[in-house]
């Protein structure tokens, strides 16, 4: 091997520690503790999770996947986070839930094909600007759960929908907040 060519560990080292570097992080949680916002994410994930549950028990359709469990930590929680806002929360789900039809309907539920709905999932979410973290789970309930495209509408659409009127009515009861912070 010459010279040139030759991996050189001074070099390797100085890459390896700059890298691990970055996993120390900077210092403690920004995160602050205020009881009223607690109170606002104990109400809102009640009232929403608890209404989801009161529809799908009183009709013969399904209102509540998990993922709608994380969606109102968001909405109440951090009501204000850009991937909190309407847009986001509606389409988010809409754009995931559909990515994971697709790719299910296609190709079926091979571990490969839900790799790839995820994958497509964060991708098509990030492109339309509608990305929300608790949609990224929804590729994986579809398909594990083997779902139909009547899914996407409810509990999908209609129950991203009803979290967000929770939110509209809940966050806006405090002096101190405005939901949404953007439509579009």
């Amino acid at each position: 091997m010459s010279r040139e060519t030759a991996i050189n560990p001074e070099s390797t080292k100085k890459v390896s520690n700059r890298y691990f570097s970055k996993m120390r992080g900077q210092g403690r949680t920004p995160l602050q503790v205020n009881v009223k916002d607690s109170f606002t994410g104990l109400t809102g994930g009640f009232l929403t999770i608890v209404t989801l549950i009161y529809l799908t028990n009183m009709t013969s359709t399904e209102w509540l996947m998990a993922p709608f469990g994380a969606s109102c930590v968001l909405v109440f929680g951090v009501w204000n986070a850009p991937l909190s806002q309407p847009r986001n929360v509606i389409g988010g789900h809409f754009v995931s839930t559909f990515i994971g039809l697709l790719i299910y309907h296609l190709f079926g539920n091979e571990p490969w094909a839900i790799a790839l709905a995820v994958g497509l999932a964060i991708a098509m979410m990030m492109l339309t600007k509608t990305t929300h973290p608790p949609a990224g789970v929804d590729p994986l309930v579809v398909m594990l759960g083997t779902f139909s495209w009547s899914y996407l509408f409810s509990p999908v659409l209609i129950g991203s929908i009803i979290i967000v009127i929770f939110a509209l009515l809940i966050n806006n009861m405090r002096s101190n907040r405005n939901y949404p912070t953007f439509w579009i």
